[in-house]
């Protein structure tokens, strides 16, 4: 197990990693649920549009083929949305990922910059709740991010709540891609490769940034 200095070292038992929902992957030690969904044929989860505080990029989505390939297919959704269609096993091999899953944000933001030709960076929630800076941080880096038409990847953990009122639940830690924002970024939308049927939904910024705490997220 490698440990990564950025972010907070998380341990998991087996029935931790068993009792989790989706693909999961800690900031310094990672693994997957038990079940993650199979991977289907890549479909379009939104359309690209626009204006008025909103855009949404169009995402060739793919669920993680195995429960421990989180950070390779969130990753592999996100760079979809350039319209470039990487083999989630060469992705997961650029990163490093094993049955414990993918490190850290650091692994998948190297991986961003070659694959995309464009300039990422790691951020970090080093605290166990964001604050408001950080919050705001992080929405002005998804709108800078997602109006260049790029998405964000983010390492999340623990459960939250989407603005339908259904919960993700994630204890673990996971990997989703950011595709989209509304409300100039204070709603923002998520494709989840964990489960073909909750593949896209939308979160405000700050359930995202609690969300994210502790962890990080690879932005421009």
């Amino acid at each position: 197990m490698r440990t990564n200095t950025m972010l907070r070292n998380t341990v998991l038992t087996a029935a931790g990693i068993a009792a989790t929902a989706g693909g999961i992957a800690g900031p310094a030690i990672a693994a997957h649920a038990a079940h993650a969904a199979p991977a289907k044929p890549a479909a379009q989860v939104q359309a690209d549009r626009k204006g008025h505080g909103e855009r949404e990029l169009d995402v060739r989505y793919e669920a993680q083929p195995n429960f421990y390939y989180c950070g390779p297919a969130a990753t592999r959704n996100a760079i979809s949305v350039l319209g470039k269609n990487i083999d989630v096993d060469a992705m997961a091999k650029e990163m490093g990922t094993t049955e414990n899953g993918t490190n850290s944000i650091n692994d998948i933001t190297p991986v961003l910059n070659k694959e995309t030709g464009k300039h990422y960076r790691s951020v970090e929630i080093r605290d166990g709740k964001a604050d408001d800076k950080q919050t705001d941080t992080l929405r002005a880096d998804i709108v800078r991010t997602v109006d260049d038409g790029r998405a964000v990847v983010a390492n999340i953990a623990g459960t939250a709540t989407d603005t339908d009122g259904n919960t993700h639940s994630f204890e673990g830690g996971h990997y989703i891609s950011v595709v989209g924002y509304q409300n100039n970024g204070h709603t923002v939308t998520i494709a989840d490769s964990a489960n073909p049927n909750t593949a896209s939904y939308r979160i405000t910024v700050d359930n995202l940034a609690d969300w994210i705490a502790t962890r990080g997220y690879s932005a421009s």
